[in-house]
């Protein structure tokens, strides 16, 4: 064994010429930069990942909230159903009728007033207006049965109106 002073202190080392700490300074300049390198890949590959959550978030809330507005669609054509079944005898006689001619305008305060199917119709159409983003329905019946369309505009200017169709029976 031989000993040799570096940097003033005694090391043994066994026949090799060069120290050991000199070697592991040589094979750092041949692999320096090596684990950076690593880091920055594996960072573009978590942001690419992060971003494409954030457009799996986004297309959930689009889904989530036309979801909800069919939910609130359906809800109130079922209304209008349950409404038609109350008051059958004037339903049957077209009371209840109406169409989707002009887009209603929400009113919070809205009270009905006339006679029931009128107040019935008119009180439907705010409470469509008011959920629904220009929302209107329409009603049709024909003998026993009954036709309930209910349309709403979600498509933020893409698509045509969306709407829920229900027959019922009276």
């Amino acid at each position: 064994m031989v000993r040799r002073k570096i940097n003033g202190y005694s090391r043994k080392h066994r026949g090799n010429s060069v120290p050991s700490i000199y070697r592991n300074a040589d094979r750092c300049s041949r692999q320096c930069g090596f684990t950076l390198l690593e880091v920055l890949i594996a960072l573009i590959i978590l942001s690419i990942g992060l971003l494409g959550l954030a457009g799996l978030q986004t297309t959930s809330l689009k889904y989530n909230h036309d979801a909800q507005l069919r939910s609130q669609a359906s809800l109130l054509a079922y209304d209008m159903a349950d409404r038609m079944r109350a008051n059958r005898s004037e339903a049957r006689n077209g009371a209840y009728d109406t169409s989707h001619d002009d887009d209603p305008e929400c009113d919070r305060n809205f009270t009905p007033s006339g006679p029931l199917a009128n107040a019935d119709v008119d009180d439907w159409l705010n409470r469509i207006a008011c959920a629904l983003p220009k929302g209107n329905g329409s009603v049709s019946v024909s003998g026993d049965f009954g036709t309930v369309r209910v349309r709403w505009d979600d498509s933020r200017g893409e698509d045509e109106p969306r709407e829920f169709l229900s027959t019922v029976r009276l």
